[in-house]
């Protein structure tokens, strides 16, 4: 065995090496910084801006140089009063840490607050911005306020200076206006939401003409309530006008936009609501002069027309146009005579088509036994006819062997004449009579359909047979148990009774 020339330390003494998993190792990093930067302040350039859908928002930080990794994650989002974009320099309060999953550091953002410009400042053009983009803020939907409001609403606070400014004015100007307040809060948490419910009060009672919406002056945070997208909501979905009367000249809130009137002050938004006697005097009598100054045009106008229509050719064509007007009246005859003779047809065609509904109810073999007697008595006149003229002609014939033989053609003429006399007044006769039948014919016809038990079954009557065939018109005829037949006016229903039930009859 080979000695070394110097000795080894003992195995104790060696340097022991220590072996790192990846996740070990993030784990001890995301310690050490967590532990030595509990609190940073960092400003920078936001980019990479990328909400999730559970409300967390990932971003990056950068300035020229570098850039590092940013969380804010839902429940301190509660209190931003902007949202953060690309572009938006800001200062992030937060603590680092390290994401292990991925090895990254990160910041874990408690508080963002825009640089150069108020949080609260930056989201209210935030707001008017987007609100304006959808048309928000359009003077062509804003509605028209009532001349004279009888109701008014009055939405504020019911302690404030505001309110009794308002009632003063109003006192003052139209001490008769019925004046409805809806008490809420116009600054702090739940001020908006208080406003907004306001506002659905009066639209669903639809109580009042006009709103007023009101509060005094303060602080861009102590008016805030007016800037929330709710409010501004509530006030653009309003049925009723609204006026604004929120802090003072200089104030503009969100809510003054949306309004349909905006007021500097709530004494001014009074004094707009019931204006003076002065202006209405004033606007009645500039409305009377915009009358006059109307009709005097249009009397002018008329004046004109008449001038130009009296010198019209029209006018001195009037027996031309008389002419034409006359052949359209015959045109008119002719068409409306059209018009008779097809609604005649139509008629027609109604009453056949009632005879013939009529023909088929059960009453048809004694119609028959009508039309067969009418057609009998039809053929015996025929036959009469037949066997007059026979005789005419049999006389005829005979009156002309004797004309002939006597050469007295002027008789024969007469004879003549009078036979065809004769004959056309006896085909008269033939046809009154045949009239005269056809008439009673159709009045019985008429006669049998009004009388026919039939009709009664429109009007919810019904027939009642037995199993035999026969009208059953007492309940002693029938057994429970028995078949029987209801006739109804279209079609019949076969049963069965089940039940007895008498009834008192009427006297």
């Amino acid at each position: 065995m080979t000695q070394l020339p110097f000795p080894l330390p003992p195995e104790n003494f060696m340097p022991r090496r220590r072996l790192w998993t990846v996740s070990e190792l993030n784990e001890k990093v995301r310690s050490l910084l967590e532990g030595a930067l509990e609190e940073v302040w960092v400003e920078g350039e936001i980019s990479n801006f990328r909400p999730a859908q559970s409300g967390h928002l990932y971003f990056t930080l950068k300035d020229a140089r570098s850039q590092i990794r940013c969380v804010c994650f839902r429940d301190q989002m509660r209190g931003l009063k902007f949202r953060p974009e690309d572009g938006l320099h800001v200062t992030v309060r937060g603590s680092l840490g390290v994401y292990p999953a991925r090895g990254e550091y990160q910041i874990y953002v408690a508080s963002l607050e825009p640089v150069g410009l108020g949080a609260l400042r930056l989201a209210f053009d935030q707001l008017k911005e987007r609100l304006a983009k959808e048309g928000l803020f359009e003077p062509a939907r804003k509605q028209a306020l009532p001349a004279v409001p009888r109701k008014i609403g009055v939405i504020t606070s019911p302690t404030g200076a505001a309110i009794r400014d308002i009632l003063h004015v109003l006192a003052r100007r139209f001490a008769s206006a019925h004046v409805q307040i809806y008490p809420v809060k116009v600054q702090g948490d739940g001020a908006a939401r208080e406003i907004v419910e306001a506002l659905k009060y009066f639209n669903q009672t639809e109580s009042v003409e006009v709103l007023i919406v009101a509060r005094g002056g303060g602080s861009l945070e102590d008016l805030w309530a007016f800037n929330e997208e709710m409010v501004a909501r509530a006030i653009f979905g309003s049925l009723i006008p609204v006026i604004t009367g929120v802090g003072h000249e200089t104030d503009f809130t969100i809510a003054d936009f949306v309004a349909d009137v905006r007021a500097p002050t709530p004494s001014a938004a009074a004094e707009i609501v019931i204006r003076t006697r002065q202006e209405f005097e004033q606007q009645i009598a500039e409305a009377r002069r915009r009358l006059i100054r109307r009709m005097q045009y249009l009397l002018l106008e008329w004046r004109h027309q008449v001038r130009d229509l009296a010198t019209h050719r029209g006018f001195r064509r009037s027996e031309i146009l008389i002419r034409h007007r006359r052949q359209q009246v015959d045109e008119y005859s002719v068409a409306l005579a059209q018009n008779l003779r097809r609604r005649l047809d139509t008629l027609r065609h109604r009453v056949t088509s009632a005879r013939a509904s009529v023909g088929a109810f059960d009453l048809r073999g004694r119609a028959r036994g009508w039309r067969v007697k009418l057609e009998r008595q039809s053929a015996e006149l025929r036959v009469a006819l037949d066997r007059a003229m026979v005789q005419k002609r049999r006389r005829l014939n005979l009156a002309q062997m004797e004309f002939t033989a006597l050469d007295l053609r002027g008789r024969v003429a007469k004879l003549r004449r009078k036979l065809e006399r004769g004959s056309s007044e006896l085909a008269v006769r033939i046809d009154r009579i045949l009239v005269t039948r056809h008439r009673r014919w159709e009045g019985c016809d008429l006669k049998l359909r009004e009388r026919s038990p039939y009709q009664l079954l429109k009007r919810g009557y019904a027939i009642v047979y037995d199993a035999t065939g026969k009208v059953v018109r007492s309940v002693d005829e029938v057994a429970a148990g028995d078949a029987i037949g209801v006739r109804l006016a279209e079609g019949q229903i076969e049963a069965t009774v089940r039940e007895r039930k008498s009834f008192r009859r009427l006297t």
